[in-house]
C-alpha cells in the first residue's frame, strides 16, 4: 500500500532552521509532483510548495520564497523541505502530498493523491 511518511519536525526558535524528509513507498512516486501544505491551528490549509516529477520544477507560497527550498531524491523516493530563518507564523502541522496529474491552480489540494500524517512545527519567539 503507497505511503507517505514525514519525519524532521519538533521545536525551533525563531530565526532556526529544520529539515523535513518526506520517504514514499509501496509505488513508485518518480513521475509524482510531491508536494508540502501546513495547517496551522484554527487556520486552512495551506499550500507550501511543489516540485515536479520531470523537470524538477518548484513553486513556492510567498510567504516562504527565499526561505524554504524544496528538493527530492528519484533514487530514494524522498522528498526534502529545508527551512530557514523560521518565524513564529510558521508554527503547523506540515504534511506531504504526492500527485501525479496536476491540474490548475497546482497549489490545489484536491490536486494530491497521497497525503502523509503530518509533523509538527513549533517556532517560538
Amino acid at each position: 500500500q503507497a505511503q507517505l511518511v514525514e519525519s524532521g519536525g519538533g521545536l525551533v526558535q525563531a530565526g532556526g532552521s529544520l529539515r523535513f524528509s518526506c520517504v514514499a513507498s509501496g509505488r513508485t512516486f518518480r513521475y509524482f509532483s510531491m508536494a508540502w501544505f501546513r495547517q496551522a491551528p484554527g487556520k486552512e490549509r495551506e499550500f507550501v510548495s511543489v516540485i515536479s516529477g520531470s523537470v524538477g520544477s518548484t513553486l513556492y507560497v510567498d510567504s516562504v520564497k527565499g526561505r524554504f527550498t524544496i528538493s527530492r531524491d528519484t533514487a530514494k523516493n524522498t522528498v526534502y523541505l529545508q527551512m530557514n530563518s523560521l518565524k513564529p507564523e510558521d508554527t503547523a502541522v506540515y504534511c506531504c502530498a504526492a500527485g501525479l496529474r496536476l491540474g490548475a491552480p497546482p497549489t490545489s489540494a484536491n490536486n494530491y493523491d497521497y497525503w502523509g500524517q503530518g509533523t509538527q512545527v513549533t517556532v517560538s519567539s
